[in-house]
């Protein structure tokens, strides 16, 4: 994925500002699957500009430019949609700590689990909450939710990460009398 493919998206929903992206990232996409920030969105939005993806639709006070995206950008956006996911490298910290779990003993893996589990239940109940904002927010004859199906998918996904960690945390009670490394 690319800071070009996850701006394309955005503006594919509405024109809008480089300051308007920055907070739809910060809102949205930050915890959960890109983040980016002005240094990072401005310099993007100028290439993609360069290569026909976007153009600006309007300008307001203080040269602010409102950003759209082009027949181009929409053809890019859709061929990268339908491209093999998995190009690149997964990144996912909380798997990599779980590979490294056996760095600590008993104690500390006790502790880091609980941790992550807390922590995953910490968002389970946020995006419980946003699943109830959105539904609350969106008239019936809406068309599908996407942004439902976003959120949905996190809920699941730090769900699963909870119940892993409590179910380690079952299995490390089995060794509760094993002296630590």
């Amino acid at each position: 994925m690319s800071l070009r493919h996850a701006l394309l998206g955005l503006l594919a929903d509405s024109p809008q500002t480089g300051y308007d992206l920055t907070k739809r990232f910060d809102q949205t996409l930050s915890g959960y699957a890109w983040s980016a920030g002005h240094s990072q969105i401005y310099p993007e939005l100028k290439r993609m500009m360069g290569d026909g993806l976007v153009g600006v639709v309007d300008e307001g006070a203080r040269g602010s430019k409102t950003y759209g995206i082009t027949d181009e950008g929409r053809a890019e956006l859709r061929r990268w949609m339908f491209s093999p996911v998995g190009d690149t490298p997964p990144r996912n910290e909380f798997v990599l700590r779980l590979f490294m779990l056996s760095s600590l003993d008993l104690a500390d893996t006790r502790v880091l689990t609980e941790n992550m589990a807390a922590a995953s239940e910490q968002e389970v109940a946020e995006l419980r909450q946003a699943i109830s904002d959105i539904e609350k927010h969106t008239p019936a004859d809406a068309g599908p939710g996407y942004a439902r199906f976003a959120a949905e998918f996190g809920l699941r996904y730090f769900q699963l990460q909870a119940d892993w960690a409590r179910w380690v945390l079952s299995e490390l009670e089995k060794h509760r009398d094993q002296p630590d490394s």
